[in-house]
């Protein structure tokens, strides 16, 4: 057992985890917990994002004309709501596109808002 690799040894350990969801039939719990996962990892981006902008952005922002700041935020927002769709609904196909474009246009927009209002300063 010691000469066995890590890799293997970390491999052989997936296998019996898998073979013990699979005999003791946990695939509904299993299936539970990812969903339940991916709600947190959803919530936890939001809270990093939210700490991000209190700490660095909202100074900044605040200089900025109202109708930038409205426009900034709303890319932000519509983002955040393409996001959980992406996350929650697992579009496929064109819905996939569509998810890919609005994410683009998003990104296009407050990078170029925040461009633009830091030219002007």
């Amino acid at each position: 057992m010691r000469n066995l690799s890590p890799f293997v040894r970390n491999l052989l350990i997936l296998a019996a985890i898998a073979l013990a969801v699979v005999l003791l039939n946990l695939e509904v719990a299993v299936a539970t917990v990812g969903g339940l996962m991916r709600i947190a990892f959803f919530i936890v981006i939001g809270v990093v994002a939210y700490f991000f902008w209190r700490d660095f952005g909202r100074r900044e922002i605040e200089t900025w004309s109202t109708r930038a700041a409205v426009v900034f935020y709303a890319a932000i927002a519509l983002a955040v709501v393409d996001l959980g769709w992406w996350m929650l609904g697992h579009p496929s196909g064109r819905n996939a596109l569509v998810f890919f474009v609005v994410a683009a246009i998003c990104i296009i927009v407050a990078v170029r808002t925040w461009r633009d209002q830091r030219r002007l300063v």
